[in-house]
Parts: C-alpha cells; sequence; structure tokens
C-alpha cells in the first residue's frame, strides 16, 4: 500500500484552499468542446466532504433556474482549475443533504463572522 500512496504523492495538488462544509466556493472546471478547451466557473455551496488521500472529493450545490444542481468535484483532478472561496459557512454538521429538501431562505447557510 505505500508503493501506491507514493505514486498517487506525484499527482496530488499542493496549494488547495481550506474548503470546509458550509463555505461557498466556485470552481473553474475544464470543458473540452471539440478541439477547444474554456474554464467554466461553477459557484455553490459544499455540502459534503468524503475520502482521503488522492481520491478525496467535494460535493457542491447550487440551485439553478429553480432546479438544484450538485457536482461532485476530486481535489486532484487536473480538470479542476482552481476552487476560489467566497465565504465561510457556519454549520453544525458534517454532511449538508438536509439543504436538498428546503427551498429558498430555508437553504441558505449562515456566515461564520
Amino acid at each position: 500500500m505505500d508503493a501506491l500512496k507514493l505514486i498517487a504523492q506525484d499527482s496530488m495538488k499542493e496549494n488547495l484552499p481550506e474548503i470546509k462544509i458550509g463555505s461557498t466556493v466556485r470552481v473553474q472546471v475544464k470543458i473540452r468542446e471539440g478541439e477547444r478547451e474554456r474554464m467554466q466557473a461553477f459557484e455553490g455551496t459544499v455540502i459534503a466532504i468524503k475520502g482521503e488521500g488522492i481520491s478525496k472529493t467535494f460535493t457542491v450545490r447550487r440551485v439553478s433556474y429553480g432546479v438544484g444542481v450538485e457536482r461532485v468535484f476530486p481535489f486532484h483532478s487536473p480538470n479542476v482549475g482552481s476552487v476560489e472561496l467566497i465565504r465561510a459557512g457556519k454549520v453544525r454538521r458534517n454532511k449538508l443533504y438536509y439543504l436538498r429538501n428546503r427551498v429558498g431562505k430555508a437553504a441558505k447557510v449562515k456566515e461564520q463572522l
């Protein structure tokens, strides 16, 4: 197992922001359209962080045109350009799946001061 960890360390990113549950983040994702490549922003609330090491992922949720959209991003993926912390949230849970059932202001997370 140690050999696998050594191989995985080569592809791990060094300068990751401090992402916590409840934070609002803007993730720049590489999108390939034919021969072209561009960056697309996905902004939302972090509702879950899973795994560890090279397989660590975080789930971002936002409401777009009245429809909830969730995307799972690997921390160390080459397709994730950058992760920008917009604001830190104050929560008391490790997973915020209850936000899926809430609408409007009830789905907001308080800001950490």
